[in-house]
């Protein structure tokens, strides 16, 4: 398990890359302690999804990316955005199968997180 501390400033995003495992059935999952409003999880690189205003992006835009082989490994992507300043937060995200509960994470990967005014 991989520990990592990070400092935030209020709305500044964060984006981690993790591996995933989805052919094999795991799934990333993530859970906030300490100040849980100081922080917000999200799925997707920053830039992505509709924008501020609600409406539908432009049709055109880059070219999808290829699909990947049949049981190749999949990077996802999180964003952990601060939120008001003067908090501290821990972000576990633990690789698991739905579908069987109660076996043990397959990865884990905890994310320290504090945000300050002042950054």
């Amino acid at each position: 398990m991989e520990v990592r501390s990070i400092r935030l400033g209020p709305g500044e995003a964060y984006e981690l890359r993790l591996t995933g495992r989805g052919a094999r059935g795991y799934v990333w999952t993530w859970q906030v302690t300490g100040d849980a409003d100081t922080v917000t999880v999200t799925e997707g690189a920053p830039g992505q999804g509709a924008p501020a205003s609600g409406t539908p992006g432009p049709a055109s835009g880059p070219a999808p990316a290829p699909a990947p082989a049949p049981g190749a490994t999949v990077e996802r992507s999180y964003v952990v955005r601060g939120r008001p300043p003067g908090g501290r937060a821990r972000v576990r995200f633990a690789q698991v199968r739905p579908a069987y509960p109660q076996e043990a994470p397959y990865d884990e990967f905890v994310l320290d997180v504090e945000v300050s005014a002042g950054r």
